[in-house]
């Protein structure tokens, strides 16, 4: 039994390598954010004691892994002092040909999200993007925009939570790729 185990555990791994290595190539670029680099005004939130312009950020993606049914884009601040952190942006069930979204995409009201894509409430309690608005003092917060190539096109109830968007799109991911981008005020 016990070799049986073991056997199993090395064919895992291996299956977990090989597909990790096969998103290596898969890479996020934005025109608006960089990694490591603060994120401009128009990137934080209007409201909450913000005044910024509450722009999710241009984004573009490369070489997704193969079987890639549709994309997942995420923004994630975990330095938010919630004790879970904070998202700011989940969208889902982008059709797999579609490799960018314009600058302005989260704002729903601007209807240029792809068709067929869903939006996720954020942790502002509205569906689409919401800026960057850390307390005051707080220091640099750290802003994980990822996306997330999908084997699937997710089946979510329609008051999704964010945590369950999460799982959901972590459950069916083939490979991610991420920048991650600061801000303080």
């Amino acid at each position: 039994m016990k070799k049986s185990i073991n056997k199993f555990a090395i064919l895992f791994s291996s299956l977990l390598l090989s597909t990790v290595s096969m998103a290596d190539d898969f890479s996020l670029n934005s025109a608006d954010i960089a990694h490591g680099e603060f994120m401009s005004k128009a990137q934080e939130f209007e409201g909450f004691g913000c005044s910024g312009g509450n722009e999710s950020p241009q984004l573009s993606w490369s070489n997704a892994p193969k079987g890639t049914v549709a994309f997942a884009v995420t923004a994630y601040d975990p330095d938010a002092p919630t004790g879970s952190g904070w998202w700011h942006w989940q969208i889902v069930n982008i059709p797999a040909n579609v490799t960018s979204l314009a600058a302005g995409s989260g704002d729903q009201s601007n209807k240029l999200a792809p068709k067929g894509s869903r939006q996720i409430d954020n942790d502002y309690g509205f569906a689409g993007f919401g800026g960057a608005c850390p307390p005051e003092g707080h220091g640099a917060h750290r802003y994980q925009f990822t996306v997330h190539a999908l084997s699937k096109k997710l089946e979510l109830p329609e008051n999704a939570s964010g945590a369950l968007a999460g799982f959901m799109i972590k459950a069916h991911s083939l490979g991610s790729s991420s920048i991650e981008a600061l801000y303080k005020r």
